[in-house]
């Protein structure tokens, strides 16, 4: 039974009246082992008369973005049901203790690539061990990107709902564009308005794949502006950088390092002021996805500043690396570090951090993009060929908190808004996600600030067989995951199974476009246009009279 005190009881009067219901699936948790082959391992054997409907958080420091609090965190069918201090329950509810420790909404991540085709391969992580990797980290919900089908964004998303299907946690997409006619147009139209997709992604990098024209971006963001959609844009001048690795291999280099040489910091600067200008040009809110440099951090300071809606979304590899390793003559050390845009020299971390504490970025992914040394070895003798991408999305909790929050960069309220409810209202999914309130989903992690982790391969869940992070160790741990009301990581045992996951359909129209009306209003008022011009009534000579 829930507790006893007036808000659970009027929550459940609530779903009485409306018919609301929440339910969890059926299937039974396993022990998540061995999934580096897909398996599961064997069914929990428990014999507790305990619900598992039934939870209560018990003692621990409640932290959402605007405000916390030592309380208790009833759940039941996976719905929290109540945050208060002193909470009674019956016996047929799993406690857990949660003293001195905080108790943070579940991590969403907004810039994933699972079980993605590029460059000749597919990213190493399914949407199953990707997932059981996040969980693993405290993240209960991501948001990948769906690939075109030969430019169809249906069959994309044919195509990756069949992916999702082994999903043991929450998760919802984005859609690339990665061409332009009226049959795109329509389709983004169905996938807003039926698919529940709410952002379209721009690659201005990847020529002759991905990469999109000027001409495209234009039409996609109108698009985008007429459907209440987010336009995201993978910013680089893709054009430049083409020229960039032609004078690398002229000069003979080929190593890893020749990647970062030909795409320096300008050339992401370069397209990101450049998609800002013209997503102000036709007045729609942009969100620069992975900022990895000083100069496209600039462009979007600047953007805002004047009071343009532009979302800067950082990276956890462009927080706390540096392209030192890309040096290194150990290839597959070096290979491992290839994503793009490339992690910057030394002091680009910082500024981001800097720009993040600050509120000039918004959010913190990870762009998992994950492929294992064997598949970084097609570029053994052409960097242009090795498969750009690192993971991240098991180990961005615990390095945010040890590289921002440890050294008092942000407070633990920053914590939860840029690794969580920041994501859920530029995406327009909170507070049913990134919230720990009456009604929201009970995507719960319970952090101890005192415990240590250390990152390696050896351990992590990924089933890439390095790790960009290898051998970092930090302060505070998640102890405990819990994604729809079950606890799915606790001691260090993964309890997961494919099909358990969600797919979360994202609503248009966020609080980005709020007042994107009156701005296009009081731009036509100011035009002063068109003029009425009168006709003279003098004769306009003729080119022979005037000859």
């Amino acid at each position: 039974m829930a507790p006893f005190n007036l808000q659970s009881c009027c929550f459940f009067l609530f779903l009485l009246l409306f018919g609301l219901s929440h339910s969890t699936t059926d299937h039974q948790f396993y022990d998540g082992i061995g999934y580096g082959e897909g398996q599961c391992g064997m069914p929990s054997s428990s014999s507790s008369s305990v619900s598992p409907s039934k939870l209560l958080i018990k003692g621990g420091t409640v932290v959402n973005a605007h405000h916390q609090e030592i309380a208790d965190v009833y759940v039941e069918d996976g719905i929290i049901v109540s945050v208060n201090p002193n909470l009674k329950v019956f016996d047929d509810v799993h406690v857990i203790d949660a003293t001195g420790k905080f108790v943070v909404p579940g991590g969403i991540d907004p810039h994933t690539h699972l079980a993605m085709e590029f460059m000749g391969t597919e990213t190493i992580d399914d949407f199953f061990s990707g997932q059981a990797a996040a969980l693993a980290g405290g993240t209960t919900m991501h948001i990948d990107f769906v690939i075109p089908v030969n430019g169809s964004l249906m069959a994309g998303f044919e195509a990756y709902e069949k992916k999702a299907k082994t999903s043991c946690m929450d998760y919802g997409f984005h859609m690339a564009i990665t061409k332009w006619d009226e049959v795109v147009s329509r389709e983004m139209e169905i996938m807003v308005k039926k698919k529940g997709i709410n952002s379209f992604k721009f690659f201005l990098a990847y020529k002759g794949s991905l990469m999109i024209s000027d001409e495209l971006l234009l039409e996609g963001l109108k698009q985008c502006k007429t459907l209440g959609a987010i336009a995201m844009v993978h910013a680089e001048n893709g054009d430049a950088v083409f020229e960039g690795q032609k004078r690398m291999i002229e000069l003979g280099v080929t190593g890893p390092e020749g990647h970062a040489l030909s795409r320096p910091p300008v050339l992401e600067g370069e397209a990101t002021g450049r998609a800002i200008r013209l997503a102000g040009f036709v007045n729609t809110p942009l969100y620069v996805v992975h900022v990895m440099s000083i100069d496209a951090m600039e462009e979007i300071a600047k953007a805002r500043k004047s009071g343009q809606r532009v979302i800067g979304e950082a990276v956890v590899s462009g927080l706390v690396l540096n392209d030192s390793k890309l040096w290194d003559p150990d290839f597959i050390t070096a290979s491992k570090y290839v994503m793009s845009p490339p992690i910057r020299a030394s002091g680009h971390d910082k500024a981001l951090q800097a720009a993040l504490s600050t509120g000039v970025l918004q959010l913190v992914g990870t762009d998992h993009c994950a492929f294992n040394s064997t598949q970084k070895a097609l570029g053994l003798d052409d960097f242009r060929k090795i498969p750009n991408g690192v993971n991240g999305i098991e180990e961005r909790m615990h390095l945010i908190w040890d590289s921002l929050v440890e050294s008092g960069q942000i407070s633990v309220i920053d914590f939860v808004r840029v690794t969580s409810t920041e994501c859920a209202k530029i995406f327009n999914i909170y507070p049913k996600k990134g919230a720990i309130l009456a009604g929201s989903d009970a995507d719960i992690v319970i952090l101890n600030p005192n415990a240590s982790i250390q990152i390696s391969a050896r351990s992590h869940h990924s089933r890439t067989d390095t790790n960009v992070y290898e051998g970092r160790r930090g302060k505070g741990k998640v102890e405990v995951t819990i994604a729809r009301g079950r606890v799915v990581w606790e001691n260090n045992e993964l309890k997961v199974v494919p099909g358990s996951g969600k797919y979360i359909e994202m609503p248009p129209f966020s609080y980005l476009f709020t007042g994107i009306d009156k701005a296009d209003a009081a731009y036509l008022s100011s035009l002063h246009a068109p003029v009425k011009h009168l006709k003279s009534t003098t004769q306009v000579p003729d080119a022979k009279s005037m000859a």
